[in-house]
């Protein structure tokens, strides 16, 4: 990952002056999904993006919820269980308050051996026999709480996975799969999310990203409010994006200067004018 621990500590005085005249409202929270909210797709969070959090979280809490393991979130975003009042890795299967892990849920704890071998066995075979322009390495890449699937392999390159994304969007690659892998294995009681460029997630019926509101006590808050891209159906967003305890809204242009546009208008916070490149980061 780039240098970006630096970066966590940059203010602008225009902003934190914005903020200091109101005492923080920890009953509000603004939850962020990462790449297409926070980030561009499995690139670095810009220092803007990352000096408006700073100022937002002395107005209300913060938090962020990524389908990615906490290494991965990391690399994107910095130190994020610090970054944030709460931060969720794998969909909340890893949860920090305040820095500090509050809990932790595993797969193999809840499928069991000999079904997580049936479901990579299964892939591996339909990756066999999958026909597409081209296949990498990393096709599967087993987490705390779930499997991450990718028919071009998690180790192609930024190029490869651009090329992937139109071909898979004009041949429905994923979703294809995703419909076999549904009738395969009814009996396990999966959810499938699309998600990203180049893969999907395979995981257990409500480990979605509202696992993570389980930490979220309803007496606690007033308003949670959802940003993210992936907001339709079949989407990794969507299940908390249409949960009758958030607020949704839909970053559908994948840009996170369009995050920051809704959380100025909402919040009452100056919004940047740009957000540094992340090749320039």
């Amino acid at each position: 990952a780039k240098d970006i621990a630096h970066l966590e500590n940059l203010e602008k005085p225009v902003c934190r002056a914005a903020a200091a005249s109101m005492p923080k409202n920890p009953r509000v929270l603004a939850l962020f999904d990462v790449d297409g909210t926070l980030t561009e797709p499995r690139k670095t969070v810009s220092p803007e993006t990352l000096s408006f959090l700073a100022t937002l979280r002395e107005k209300i809490a913060i938090g962020v919820v990524g389908g990615s393991d906490l290494v991965k979130q990391k690399e994107q975003l910095g130190d994020s269980p610090s970054l944030f009042d709460w931060c969720f890795a794998e969909n909340g299967l890893l949860a920090h308050k305040d820095g500090v892990v509050i809990g932790q849920t595993s797969l193999v704890q809840h499928l069991g051996e000999e079904n997580l071998k049936r479901l990579i066995n299964w892939v591996l075979a339909y990756f066999a026999q999958l026909d597409i322009p081209v296949k990498r390495g990393t096709f599967v890449e087993f987490r705390q709480g779930m499997l991450n699937v990718s028919p071009i392999g998690r180790n192609c390159s930024r190029e490869e996975r651009n090329e992937f994304e139109k071909f898979d969007l004009a041949n429905k690659v994923r979703e294809t799969m995703v419909a076999r892998m549904k009738e395969e294995f009814a009996d396990l009681k999966l959810t499938f999310s699309i998600g990203g460029q180049i893969s999907f997630d395979v995981f257990p019926e409500g480990w979605d990203k509202t696992f993570c509101l389980q930490y979220l006590p309803h007496a606690d808050f007033d308003e949670i409010h959802f940003f993210g891209d992936k907001t339709f159906v079949g989407g990794n967003d969507y299940e908390i994006f249409t949960s009758p305890r958030t607020v949704g809204h839909s970053i559908d242009d994948a840009d996170p200067m369009t995050t920051l546009k809704k959380l100025s208008t909402l919040f009452d916070l100056p919004c940047p004018p740009s957000l540094t490149p992340p090749a320039a980061h």
